[in-house]
């Protein structure tokens, strides 16, 4: 081990993957059907919800594409932050964001176990299937999934790259029998095919009322499905051609997945009619291969399965090169312990950062176990994630006054009123999201406090402040130059 300067190896084609691998997942194969449980009343309006929550979404990448021309490092939002607003918001947004990510990395393990429990069920083994209900199996091999995700990336980034690009090409080949059977069949040919199969024709609504607070509920979790593009910008460290490169990234990562989210989705409603979808959220856990199951022979079950576990396994080893960034930026400016900053001598990757994150998602695993609710996580990180993006436009509105050399680097929209535009229109929206988040979640009816992400996430930004209070005060305290470090890029 020694410590080096991160190497720059990703290429477009990695970094369109680590976003589109980080988005993609849980948010296309299980949160567009189960909302209809966490958000009662949303009924045949989740499209609408979708398309939506992408508004905040386009304006935050904005942020991100802007911001990464002028700090092209790796720790993307906390650079910028730190740099541009002030060294405690950068630190305690980012860290918001690394904390709720991080749970999501082991929600995502947790939630892929069923999916694999699936394949082996329909493949004929159930016996084999039963196991992997149980709880110590489920558990172990979600363990298991993060640990291998963690050692891809201490192998480095060829080996990270030679990982996620050809996982995302098997997802979209997998999800592409969604679309084209969801579009084939219509809901006379479901009704059809589950009277046949269960023997009783489903129960259904023929109208819904529009409830413009579910409407608006749905949307900031369904907003959650947009953030993965951030990856982008953690890896900017080791990035090839980071001022061209980053913001195309972030750009074809937010037009190729906000196309595949609706297609997707679309096509799973056009065929499954909502009010049965919504009927079965109430009763149990649902995902899109589950609904689809009920118009395919079991030939094609398995296969549009193995599409939504590869999905899901896709976010692991993107989140966590996400995650470990972060941890590495913070060490770089002295705020975690130095030991994090370690290069691998072979690899050139943080080993220790991904190793403390590998850990970190294993809490989310255990979490997700007794908690018995994976939309907790999804909360906490839909929370993190506003206030992360909130900030970057909150970024671009000071940047020039608080540090104007580095917003001398920009590259992308280098019209200083047109960010002015992006950075106001992003405060706005996001902030009216976050609020409508935070009210839902505060009405949510739960059996314990605990069970509201706010105050949990209240809790980890007390944390978080306590540990940027100590650090400061020894940085200053050892001589550093604490100005000029939150002014100039590592």
């Amino acid at each position: 081990m020694r410590q080096a300067t991160l190497s720059r190896q990703l290429g477009l084609s990695a970094l369109v993957a680590t976003g589109v691998c980080s988005m993609l997942g849980a948010s296309i194969n299980v949160v567009p059907f189960m909302i209809q449980r966490n958000v009662p009343g949303i009924g045949p309006y989740v499209l609408y919800a979708f398309a939506f929550a992408a508004i905040p979404a386009i304006l935050a990448a904005f942020a991100y594409s802007i911001l990464a021309t002028a700090m092209p490092k790796a720790g993307g939002s906390y650079i910028y932050a730190s740099r541009g607003l002030n060294p405690y918001l950068g630190f305690i947004a980012s860290f918001s964001q690394w904390f709720g990510l991080s749970i999501v990395i082991g929600v995502v393990a947790y939630v892929t176990v069923p999916f694999l429990r699936d394949i082996v069920d329909n493949l004929g083994y159930a016996q084999a299937a039963s196991i992997l209900d149980i709880g110590y199996a489920r558990v172990g091999i979600a363990l298991a999934l993060v640990w291998l995700f963690v050692y891809v990336n201490i192998l480095g980034a060829k080996q990270y790259e030679k990982t996620v690009v050809p996982l995302m090409i098997l997802m979209f080949i997998l999800g592409s029998i969604v679309i084209f059977a969801g579009f084939y069949f219509t809901q006379s040919d479901f009704v059809q095919s589950y009277t046949e199969k269960v023997g009783t024709p489903p129960i259904l609504e023929d109208a819904a009322t529009f409830d413009f607070f579910a409407f608006l509920s749905a949307s900031s979790i369904l907003f959650a499905s947009f953030i993965g593009f951030d990856s982008i910008a953690q890896a900017g460290g080791e990035a090839k051609d980071p001022t061209r490169k980053l913001p195309l990234a972030i750009g074809l990562t937010i037009l190729i997945v906000g196309g595949y989210y609706i297609l997707f989705s679309g096509a799973v409603y056009h065929a499954i009619p909502w009010s049965f979808i919504s009927s079965e959220a109430a009763k149990r856990d649902i995902t899109a291969p589950g609904m689809m199951g009920y118009l395919l022979p079991s030939g094609m079950t398995v296969l549009i399965i193995a599409g939504a576990a590869i999905a899901l396994i896709n976010d692991l080893p993107a989140m966590l090169l996400s995650v470990s960034r972060l941890m590495f930026a913070w060490a770089e400016d002295g705020i975690f312990p130095s030991f994090i900053t370690k290069v691998h001598s072979k690899y050139n990757t943080p080993t220790s950062a991904i190793i403390l994150s590998g850990a970190m998602a294993s809490l989310g695993i255990f979490g997700s176990h007794f908690a018995g609710d994976f939309f907790l996580g999804i909360d906490i990180m839909v929370t993190s994630m506003m206030v992360n993006f909130l900030l970057m436009c909150v970024t671009l509105l000071t940047l020039d006054k608080i540090n104007p050399q580095l917003a001398k680097e920009i590259r992308f929209v280098e019209n200083p009123k047109t960010r002015k535009w992006i950075g106001w229109a992003g405060v706005c929206i996001l902030g009216f999201f976050l609020v409508i988040h935070t009210w839902k979640d505060l009405q949510s009816d739960v059996d314990n406090w605990y069970f509201h992400s706010t105050p949990i996430w209240l809790i980890v930004m007390g944390i978080a402040s306590l540990i940027f209070l100590i650090k400061y005060r020894s940085l200053k305290k050892s001589g550093k130059d604490v100005d000029n470090i939150f002014k100039t890029l590592p």
